[in-house]
């Protein structure tokens, strides 16, 4: 049994490590929250983990149509794979 190829299967390791480095950053929100930290100081750092992951995210994007979306067209699944990916932004896009 093959693993498939994802649109991030090239850039898997660097994915993974920044995706550590957003765990290592809640935890040191946690930190922060059980030490009574000034508010804005937390606010800062969730800030901070919010662009990280929103990178990541477009990062995925990214090799999704580069990639997912390339192998769906010759597959003639164009549309269908568009409005998945556009289902998926609108997702990323819902905050708050």
């Amino acid at each position: 049994m093959t693993t498939p190829v994802r649109g991030y299967t090239a850039s898997k390791d660097q994915l993974l490590a920044r995706l550590r480095r957003v765990e290592g950053q809640v935890r040191g929100i946690e930190r922060m929250v059980d030490d009574d930290r000034y508010c804005i100081e937390v606010l800062t750092q969730i800030s901070a983990i919010q662009a990280a992951l929103d990178k990541v995210a477009l990062g995925l994007l990214d090799g999704h149509a580069r990639h997912c979306m390339h192998e769906g067209a010759a597959d003639g699944r164009s549309d269908e794979m568009a409005t998945e990916m556009m289902a998926a932004v609108g997702r990323l896009m819902k905050r708050g």
